[in-house]
């Protein structure tokens, strides 16, 4: 009779050795070995190479970014909708210089026939500078208020909004002469875009978490004239534009 002989022990992938390079924060790479590592990590949600530097996203809680995070995407949304020639996108990634693919909360951006200087390329994903890009911040320690701010001021991003959750406060800068300069907060308590004629902020409905009232600021703002000429001018046809 003869004997079978037992299989092999089956060895758990769990053992066996992970023989893919690391991405973690603090790593200096170039964009082009940033970007192959991050595509053979799937398990990371969200990355980003800052002036040749790795920074790794820590999990997001509820209150502190995830529901402003909702609130600052359905606002744009809803300016896009009612503003022909202004694409939107959330957390996609841009690509802004050799050492520089962030992944922002949120942006607009001009269509280039508009007069954007961002494109989306043939692997789908942004390259040059949104005409805004918006980012939640845990606290003004953040790096969104210093390393991610001096590269934006230097490729160009014409206008920068930083909500930080601790503080509850909104900083909106507009870039002038290579420098962001604050945006003013209106009598009415509403910030406003000078990029984006009629794109108005309530940013104590933001921190209230009250999606009403800060959609009723803006549909203000969409009601303005200023709105109606900004969008008379980019249904013009290219070339035709004063």
């Amino acid at each position: 009779m003869s004997v079978e002989s037992e299989p092999a022990p089956r060895i758990a992938a769990d053992f066996l050795p992970d023989t893919r390079p690391p991405l973690q924060s603090g790593d200096r790479l170039t964009r082009a070995e940033f970007a192959r590592r991050y595509a053979l990590h799937p398990e990371i949600k969200k990355a980003e190479l800052i002036d040749g530097v790795v920074y790794v996203a820590s999990p997001v809680r509820h209150r502190q970014h995830g529901k402003p995070h909702s609130l600052l995407v359905g606002w744009i949304i809803t300016y896009a909708a009612a503003t022909p020639g202004v694409d939107f996108s959330d957390n996609a990634t841009v690509v802004l210089d050799f050492e520089n693919e962030h992944q922002p909360d949120a942006l607009l951006r001009l269509e280039p026939q508009h007069g954007g200087r961002s494109r989306v390329t043939g692997d789908d994903y942004i390259e040059g500078p949104p005409d805004l890009i918006v980012e939640v911040a845990a606290s003004s320690a953040a790096y969104d208020l210093h390393d991610k701010k001096r590269v934006y001021a230097r490729v160009g991003v014409r206008e920068y909004l930083v909500a930080q959750a601790y503080e509850q406060r909104v900083d909106w800068w507009e870039l002038r002469e290579g420098v962001f300069t604050p945006l003013p907060l209106d009598a009415d308590g509403t910030l406003r875009s000078r990029v984006f004629p009629g794109l108005w902020l309530d940013p104590a409905a933001l921190w209230a978490g009250d999606a009403a009232a800060l959609l009723a600021a803006l549909h203000r703002g969409l009601a303005d004239p200023a709105h109606a000429a900004f969008v008379e001018r980019l249904r013009l046809q290219p070339g035709e534009q004063a």
